[in-house]
C-alpha cells in the first residue's frame, strides 16, 4: 500500500497533504519499513516510533535550506522514505544500496554520517554558528535520543548554546529507549516530567491565563512569565534544561501529528536554544514491536501479517559473541572480584544472562564510553578485575581515557572488543578496523586477537590473570574452531600450525581458517605453505616473526583490520629493528580508505580477505621470490 508514498518525491510533496492524507501516508510508512524486514536485518522498531515525528519536522520546516541532524541515525529510514529514496528503499543495507544511516552522499538532506551518539547537538550548533557566521539565516534543528542525552558531549554542548544563546531547536526523542531500557539518573527525571501530571495542569492553566490578559506593558508580562518559571522550577528541581540556559517545552505526544505541528510552530519564533520534549513509543504501530522493543530493535527477517508474527527466521550457529558472553559469565561465577561494564549494549553483546545473574558486579553505564572506561579503571584501583564489553568502533569515543587512566596507571582492566573487524551492513560508522592501530600505541598494553572460539576462551582467561590491562577483539560472525591439537596461550608467543620453507602465512585474528584453507589448496598444488595464529599483537613473538622472514620464501599477513598501523605494521617494525630484510613481506587487510556497507563475506571478498583472496596473495609471493609455476600463474591470471 503506496498510494501517497509512492507519489513523495521531496519533503515539498507534503506542503500539499491535509491532515487525513498525512495520517495516511504514515500508515504507509509503517507499511514499508514492515515490508523491508521480511527481507533482511534491519532496525526496525526505532524507525516505527518516529514516523509522525518525521513528518512534522518536514512539514515545519524546508530542510533543503535549513538544517536536521538525526542523533544516532539508525532512526533514519522514514526520512529516506520522503527524501527521494522511495524508490531505492529495498536496496536499503545491501551492497551498492541506500545505506542504514544518513549519508550526504545519497542526499542533500542528509548532513554527516551518523553512527555514534551524542553528537548531534553539537553539529547542529557548529552549522548554526557557522550559519550565522556566514550570514545566511537558516534554522538548525537536533533530534537526539533519550538514550543518547546522557553522552557527555551532549551536556557539552548545551552548556555551550546555552552561553552562545543561538536559536537552535533540540527535539528529545524520548521513548524509555536506548537500544535496551535506558539507565541512570537522568532517564528517571524525564519519567518524572512525563507523568507530573500537577505540572501539566499547571502549565495548561498558566497558558490559558496569559492568552486572555492584554498586553499592558512588559513589567505584567515578565511577572507572568517569571511566575510560570517558578512554578517550573519548583516542581522540578530546578529544570536541568533552563539552567543551563536551553528553554524546555513538553512533554508532547509524540505521535499526534497535529500536536507536533503546532509544537513546532510555535518554537520556532522562540530566541536561544530550545529543547521540545516529545514522548514517543519504540515500535508504535505495530503491536510486537511496541511489547517487545528490545527484541525488535534489529531483529532477524521474518514474515509478518497483520500484528503477528507468522515465522521468525532464524539461525542456531554460535557467534563469537556468544563464545564471549558465555565465557565472561563463567569468569563471573568463578572469580567474586570480576566484574563487567557495558555502554548501553546489553543485547547487543549478549550479556542479559551475565546481567541476570550477577545484578551487583554488571554495570550498564549508558551511552557513556568514556565514563565506562574511567569508572573502570576506578574499580581496577580498588581491587577488582573488571572487563569493559564493548564494540571496537565505540571503545574510539574513550581513547583518552584507555591512555590515561587505564594504561598510563597500567591497571588491570580487560576490553572485550566485540565487532573486531567489518561488521556488514552497519557500514563505515560501524566496521572496527582500528582498533589494532590504536590498543598497541599504548605502554603497557597487551593487544590479543584469537585465531578461533577456543582462543577466545583462553584468552579472556589469560587476561584476568594478567598483571596489566589487555584487550582482545573478536568479529560480528559465526564461530570457527581450529581443529588441530592446540598451544596453551602464553604471553607474546605465537601458534605454529603448520611451518612451510615456500612461504608463511602469518594471521592475526578469526580468519585464521580462511588461511588454514588457502594454504590447504596452495599445498594440493605442490607448494610448502606454512600457517601462523600470531594470536598477540603486542608483544609480539618477535622470535617466531624473524624466523619465518629468514627461512620462508615469503611471508604472508593477515587482518581483518587497518593496515596502517596495523598488525602487518607491527610486523614490519620488528624486522626494521632487527636490521632484517621484508622485502618479501606481503600484508593483506583493510585499505587506507573507509570500507562501504554489504555483507561480511562479499566485503571480504572485495578486499581479497577470503579464501581466494588469500591464495591469490600467496602467489603474488611465490611470484616475487620466482617460485610460481606457470599453471599456477595462469589460474590466478
Amino acid at each position: 500500500m503506496d498510494e501517497i508514498l509512492s507519489t513523495i518525491e521531496s519533503p515539498r510533496d507534503l506542503q500539499r497533504l491535509n491532515a487525513a492524507q498525512l495520517e495516511q501516508l504514515a500508515t504507509e510508512m509503517r507499511v514499508a519499513l514492515c515490508n523491508l524486514v521480511t527481507n533482511r536485518t534491519a532496525h526496525f522498531a526505532s524507525n516505527l516510533g518516529v514516523v509522525e515525528l518525521c513528518l512534522a519536522l518536514h512539514t515545519a520546516f524546508d530542510f533543503s535550506r535549513d538544517r536536521l541532524i538525526w542523533d544516532t541515525g539508525h532512526q533514519i529510514y522514514p526520512h529516506k522514505l520522503i527524501t527521494g529514496r522511495y524508490r531505492d528503499f529495498d536496496t536499503i543495507r545491501t551492497k551498492g544500496g541506500l545505506m542504514g544511516y544518513p549519508n550526504p552522499q545519497e542526499s542533500e538532506y542528509d548532513l554527516f554520517m551518523t553512527g555514534h551518539a551524542g553528537c548531534s547537538v553539537s553539529t547542529a550548533l557548529g552549522l548554526k554558528s557557522g550559519d550565522d557566521l556566514m550570514a545566511d539565516d537558516r534554522y538548525s534543528v537536533a533530534v537526539i535520543g533519550d538514550g543518547a542525552l546522557p553522552s557527555g558531549i551532549v551536556f557539552e554542548a548545551l552548556n555551550n548554546a546555552g552561553g552562545l544563546k543561538k536559536k537552535l531547536l533540540i527535539v528529545l526523542n524520548d521513548n524509555k529507549m536506548s537500544i535496551c531500557p535506558r539507565v541512570g539518573g537522568l532517564a528517571e527525571s524525564l519519567d518524572r516530567l512525563r507523568v507530573n501530571s500537577l505540572y501539566a495542569g499547571l502549565k495548561h492553566e498558566i497558558v490559558k491565563v496569559l492568552n486572555k490578559v492584554p498586553l499592558i506593558g512588559d513589567p505584567v508580562e515578565r511577572f507572568l512569565w517569571q511566575m510560570k518559571e517558578s512554578i517550573k522550577a519548583g516542581l522540578h528541581g530546578g529544570m536541568l534544561f533552563e539552567e543551563l540556559g536551553v528553554r524546555y517545552y513538553g512533554p508532547v505526544d509524540g505521535h499526534s501529528l497535529p500536536q507536533l505541528r503546532r509544537y513546532l510552530k510555535m518554537v520556532k519564533d522562540v530566541e536561544g536554544p530550545v529543547l521540545l520534549h516529545v514522548v514517543t513509543e519504540k515500535g508504535h504501530g505495530f503491536k510486537p514491536a511496541a511489547e517487545d522493543p528490545v527484541g525488535f530493535h534489529t531483529p532477524a527477517p521474518f514474515d509478518c501479517d497483520s500484528q503477528q508474527i507468522v515465522s521468525f527466521k532464524k539461525t542456531s550457529t554460535q557467534s563469537y559473541t556468544d563464545v564471549a558472553s558465555s565465557a565472561i559469565y563463567d569468569a563471573l561465577s568463578t572469580n567474586p572480584r570480576v566484574t563487567v561494564l557495558t555502554a548501553a549494549m546489553c543485547q547487543g553483546n549478549k550479556l542479559e544472562r551475565v546481567r541476570d545473574g550477577f545484578p551487583d558486579r554488571f554495570f550498564d553505564t549508558g551511552i557513556c564510553e568514556s565514563h565506562a572506561v574511567a569508572f573502570a579503571a576506578g574499580q581496577a584501583k580498588a581491587g577488582l578485575r573488571p572487563i569493559v564489553d564493548i564494540y571496537s568502533t565505540f571503545l574510539q569515543r574513550s581513547f583518552d581515557q584507555v591512555f590515561q587512566e587505564v594504561a598510563l596507571q597500567n591497571l588491570p582492566v580487560t576490553f572485550m572488543l566485540d565487532r573486531g573487524g567489518l561488521t556488514g551492513p552497519d557500514g563505515p560508522t560501524h566496521h572496527g578496523v582500528f582498533d589494532i592501530g590504536y590498543m598497541r600505541l599504548f605502554p603497557n598494553l597487551t593487544v590479543m586477537a584469537p585465531g578461533d572460539a577456543e582462543d577466545l576462551r583462553q584468552m579472556l582467561a589469560f587476561a584476568l590473570k594478567h598483571d596489566g590491562p589487555a584487550s582482545i577483539r573478536y568479529p560480528k560472525a559465526n564461530v570457527e574452531t581450529i581443529s588441530a591439537k592446540r598451544e596453551p596461550v602464553e604471553l607474546g608467543r605465537a601458534e605454529v600450525l603448520e611451518w612451510g620453507e615456500d612461504g608463511a602465512i602469518l594471521c592475526c585474528g578469526t580468519l585464521l581458517s580462511n588461511c588454514l584453507k588457502a594454504a590447504a589448496l596452495l599445498r594440493d598444488e605442490g607448494y610448502d605453505i606454512g600457517v601462523i595464529n600470531a594470536r598477540f599483537v603486542k608483544p609480539l613473538d618477535t622470535e617466531t616473526v624473524l624466523r619465518a622472514l629468514a627461512q620462508c620464501a615469503f611471508v604472508l599477513t593477515v587482518e581483518e583490520n587497518g593496515l596502517m598501523t596495523g598488525f602487518g605494521s607491527a610486523v614490519l617494525e620488528a624486522a626494521a629493528d632487527a636490521g632484517q630484510n621484508a622485502s618479501h613481506l606481503v600484508r593483506l587487510g583493510i585499505p587506507d580508505r573507509f570500507v562501504e556497507h554489504a555483507e561480511r563475506g562479499e566485503l571480504l571478498a572485495d578486499l581479497g580477505l577470503d579464501v581466494e583472496g588469500i591464495v591469490r596473495a600467496c602467489q603474488e609471493g611465490l611470484s616475487r621470490a620466482g617460485l610460481l609455476r606457470e599453471s599456477a600463474h595462469r589460474r590466478v591470471s
